[in-house]
């Protein structure tokens, strides 16, 4: 699993007689940096603007979630 993505539980009650599905949420990566550093690290202009951001480190690829809601 990317590091970006986090696992949540949901909640399960004894007398429920289905599983729960597995769910998971993505965390940014701009909610870790406080601050943009002098000297990080920066895509060429070309890729930059592919993937929507100057630095590396604040990229966070979308993927579009399978039918159901549930990343795996």
């Amino acid at each position: 699993m990317d590091s970006q993505w986090r696992p949540f539980d949901t909640y399960h009650s004894p007398f429920d007689p289905c599983p729960p599905k597995p769910k998971s949420y993505i965390v940014p990566p701009n909610q870790f940096i406080v601050f943009q550093a002098k000297g990080m690290k920066q895509f060429a202009p070309q890729e930059a603007l592919k993937r929507g951001t100057l630095w590396p480190d604040l990229y966070s690829p979308y993927e579009a979630m399978p039918q159901g809601g549930a990343r795996s």
